[in-house]
């Protein structure tokens, strides 16, 4: 049994978590951390982590940037386990994830969806198929509530497709300040909010007569939920060291 804290309890990830939880048999929440503490179930929730009763297993955060340093502290000082679901992060924040990650273990992904990290696997795949041959375009979609552009699922996308070119790759956000030609050393990276869309990726690969495209399509937030669950599971117990998908995947 794994003994989970939610961070964001009482936000909308929060509760769709503890229904999901309440369903399965291999673990429990134990608690939640969110400025609203007003609870909803049969565990307490606190306004920061330091208040936490005792101890869990591991922490899920689907919160805001602003409660990173207290829920690494957290973990420095009690060695617990925290799965980093939040995005918007800058690079300040992520170089202090990959550094709190040696001394305890760190669950970090930019997306929790199963079907997405599926989505960057094929991705890197085209890239080494089809080279500089063929211009690298990322659309992404979320609802009109959505406060970073671009997601960080399509930085990740952008990041794990760079990585097959040496990251000689450079990043354009949007054109509409670009009045030249497009570069072949491009990713173009376009950000569209509206309604209520969950989450929907496009990767198309432009080339000489021929257009390839992979894509995503989020109909629910339960599918990043179940994915935090499952890091919740396979990080307890696990050593120091900065864990994502792909690290839960090779062992599943």
């Amino acid at each position: 049994m794994t003994d989970i804290v939610i961070c964001g309890a009482n936000g909308k990830m929060g509760r769709t978590i503890y229904s999901i939880i309440s369903d399965r048999d291999d673990c429990r929440v134990v608690g939640g951390i969110d400025i609203n503490t007003q609870a909803y179930a049969d565990f307490p929730i606190v306004s920061s982590v330091s208040q936490l009763p005792k101890k869990p297993d591991a922490i899920i955060d689907y919160s805001h940037p602003s409660s990173l340093d207290g829920l690494l502290e957290y973990g420095l000082m009690t060695g617990t386990p925290v799965v980093l679901a939040t995005t918007g992060y800058s690079e300040e924040q992520i170089e202090k994830i990959k550094k709190a990650s040696e001394q305890f273990p760190v669950f970090f992904s930019w997306n929790m969806s199963l079907g997405i990290n599926l989505l960057v696997e094929l991705s890197k795949k085209a890239a080494s198929v089809l080279g500089n041959q063929f211009d690298i375009e990322i659309i992404e979609k979320h609802h009109n509530q959505k406060i970073d552009a671009p997601s960080g699922t399509a930085l990740m996308l952008a990041n794990a497709i760079n990585s097959v070119f040496d990251n000689s790759k450079q990043y354009i956000y949007d054109r509409h300040s670009q009045r030249k030609k497009r570069e072949p050393k491009e990713i173009g990276i376009h950000a569209v909010r509206g309604g209520t869309i969950v989450g929907e990726h496009e990767v198309m690969f432009a080339g000489k007569d021929e257009v390839i495209t992979l894509s995503h399509s989020a109909a629910s937030k339960s599918v990043f939920a179940v994915g935090s669950i499952n890091a919740a599971v396979f990080i307890k117990g696990k050593p120091a060291g900065l864990y994502d998908m792909s690290s839960m995947l090779k062992e599943s």
